[in-house]
């Protein structure tokens, strides 16, 4: 493993773009897990297959994968998805992968967040999360690039950037007693500011309704472009999602950017609500930390999308939305092919698009 860099990327002059800027490629992991993914995860390679593909139309993506899943991965996956041996606990790259940060010069770093499986000892989902911990440190120095190691528990899901110094995240989340019970809410926003290189970070309520990420902003909200945000959305009163998505519409309404300027929000259908299935529920393995139970409510969301290199790929959830949610998009980022890739196999392990990549900033070179 390479040595962590003494400083932060914010005395260094680097920053995190935002997702709408320019990207050199798309990191992926190759889900395996029988106790989070059905069927002994089949029905997950299949629908992880489908979104590297959506995305290598676009954008190189390099799918990582254990040992003993490599010779699988490269036979289903298309031949302009590289396959690289890493080993990891889980697949879901957005929250073990790094940060990447540029600066002016066109260098590019990584930050490599702590990481204890959503909550550790408190709430993890599991016990051993030694090679997700070690895995953004891992892909640094396979890529030679330098690597800073902050000192806070985070995933790359909790956060979003706009690349003009504003950061969007949720109390529920980062003021979790199982991330950093000995940092106070300013402590842990200093911390954002050095190492994304960010002037403001906006603090959200909460985020989706059984969320066992313990809401993630990526799973209801995402950043168009800077001061342009969507906004997972309900209309129906008796669903616990009605009140948060008002509350964080609210606090949106009332918080400026890092540079001043009014948010424009788009709201988004929630789809469903969704539920697992007996079927679904009694393909997984049973585990302590994870539960599938036929009947459990599904954190599903649109919002859960990836913006990249001329396109958006987003999850096909709910023939009742989906038609709609591809127009909004469509309206929302011209220039940019909308492409929807089914997410129910995704979504069923905890998350979706957005949570299972993690793009890297194009630079100067690029």
């Amino acid at each position: 493993m390479n040595a962590a860099l003494e400083s932060t990327p914010r005395a260094d002059g680097f920053r995190m773009p935002g997702e709408h800027e320019p990207q050199q490629a798309v990191l992926m992991a190759w889900p395996e897990r029988g106790d989070n993914w059905r069927n002994n995860a089949g029905p997950a390679q299949r629908a992880f297959t489908a979104v590297a593909a959506a995305i290598a139309e676009a954008t190189p993506v390099t799918m990582h994968a254990s040992a003993s899943q490599l010779e699988l991965a490269r036979s289903v996956l298309p031949a302009n998805v590289a396959v690289v041996e890493l080993p990891c606990n889980d697949s879901w790259m957005r929250d073990i992968g790094p940060s990447f940060v540029v600066n002016e010069a066109g260098e590019i770093r990584g930050v490599d967040w702590a990481f204890n499986a959503w909550g550790g000892a408190v709430n993890g989902l599991y016990d051993d999360w030694a090679d997700d911990d070690a895995l953004a440190s891992r892909v640094l120095s396979l890529r030679n690039e330098g690597r800073y190691r902050a000192p806070l528990i985070l995933e790359g899901g909790a956060i979003h950037v706009d690349g003009e110094g504003t950061c969007i995240t949720t109390a529920e989340c980062l003021l979790h007693p199982g991330r950093n019970p000995g940092l106070d809410q300013s402590q842990i926003e200093g911390l954002l500011c050095d190492y994304l290189n960010v002037d403001k970070v906006i603090w959200l309520p909460r985020g989706l309704y059984n969320d066992e990420t313990d809401g993630h902003v990526d799973n209801i909200l995402h950043v168009v472009k800077p001061a342009e945000v969507v906004l997972t959305w309900c209309d129906d009163p008796a669903d616990p999602v009605y009140d948060i998505c008002r509350q964080c519409l609210a606090t949106l309404e009332t918080e400026k950017d890092a540079r001043g300027r009014e948010f424009t929000v788009h709201k988004l259908p929630m789809p469903g609500p969704l539920y697992i299935s007996e079927e679904e529920a009694a393909g997984v393995t049973p585990s302590a930390g994870m539960e599938r139970a036929a009947g459990e409510r599904l954190a599903a969301s649109y919002a859960n999308f990836l913006i990249t290199n001329q396109r958006v790929v987003f999850p096909l959830l709910d023939p009742a939305h989906d038609d709609q949610v591809k127009g909004k998009l469509t309206s929302l980022f011209p220039g940019r092919e909308i492409v929807g890739v089914p997410g129910r196999e995704i979504v069923l392990g905890g998350g979706n698009i957005h949570c299972i990549t993690q793009q890297i900033p194009a630079t100067g070179e690029n």
